[in-house]
């Protein structure tokens, strides 16, 4: 399978992350949003890291601008996905609205374009329930920061074909990523491991074990984390947080239940980085 154009949906933080590692891989790229507000914001985040990588020597003016010739945005699904080979779902951790999405593309994508969602824990086979093509259906679960973070989970989906595994997988590769394949399991391997070892650390926060600063400090310098879990919390969202809590207690039961000191400071607005406060404050 011959892919020439990549359709992202969502231009936030993953979305205008995974479009520039996609564009910088010399495939056209379509990023849909709901307004042309988010998309310029998610634009302009591109443009500030290819600077980055162009000031630190890891990538030329010419490429860094062949990238953004690569990328065209646009607030009408069917512009984005016309002739598309792979969609990317990059939207918010709510189900009902990527089965929504879903359910939409089936209408407006051609019979061979394989359907992926960057979700971080919910079920790729009930996603693809709503479509006719669940063995076209995979989930393709990319970290953050997406053009430096080197792993691309691969999830297979109950009906989801070895075809489409292979062609996801060589797709990940193609853009210069490592892949692990897991089974379509609530979180499947990072997301839970992930969760379990934060939420532990807030609940070491609630007893009093610990600052805030010092439990970050501690498994930084002590277990040679690149982040403390509460800097990770505040830059992933605190409500991101809560989400995945929910669905791996729903799955897996109480060992992960949101702690009170998170629920608190989401019912409150404070939600991280993106609203300037959650365990940290920031400017």
């Amino acid at each position: 399978m011959e892919i020439k154009k990549i359709a992202i949906l969502g231009a936030g933080q993953m979305g205008s992350g995974i479009a520039q590692v996609a564009a910088a891989s010399g495939y056209r790229v379509g990023i849909m949003d709901v307004s042309d507000e988010v998309l310029a914001r998610g634009l302009k985040g591109i443009r500030k890291s290819l600077d980055r990588f162009v000031k630190a020597g890891k990538l030329s003016d010419e490429k860094a601008q062949e990238a953004l010739n690569n990328i065209f945005t646009t607030t009408e699904l069917a512009d984005a996905v016309e002739g598309a080979q792979v969609v990317i779902e990059a939207v918010p951790e709510d189900l009902a609205l990527k089965k929504e999405i879903f359910a939409e593309l089936e209408g407006l994508c051609d019979e061979g374009t394989i359907f992926a969602s960057n979700t971080t824990e919910l079920s790729i086979t009930d996603i693809a329930s709503v479509t006719g093509r669940s063995e076209q259906v995979i989930g393709m679960h990319w970290f953050n920061p997406a053009p430096i973070m080197r792993l691309v989970e691969i999830v297979a989906g109950v009906d989801t074909s070895e075809e489409t595994v292979q062609v996801i997988q060589d797709l990940a590769r193609e853009m210069g990523k490592e892949t692990v394949l897991v089974k379509d399991a609530q979180g499947f391997v990072t997301s839970r491991v992930l969760a379990a070892h934060m939420l532990e650390c807030m609940r070491v926060l609630e007893e009093g074990v610990a600052s805030v600063e010092d439990i970050d400090k501690a498994v930084r310098l002590g277990l040679n984390y690149p982040m403390g879990p509460f800097e990770l919390a505040d830059y992933v969202g605190l409500d991101t947080m809560v989400f995945a809590a929910e669905g791996l207690t729903e799955a897996y039961g109480d060992r992960f239940r949101a702690p009170q000191i998170l629920r608190k400071l989401v019912e409150a607005g404070h939600l991280g980085r993106k609203t300037g406060r959650g365990f940290y404050q920031y400017d």
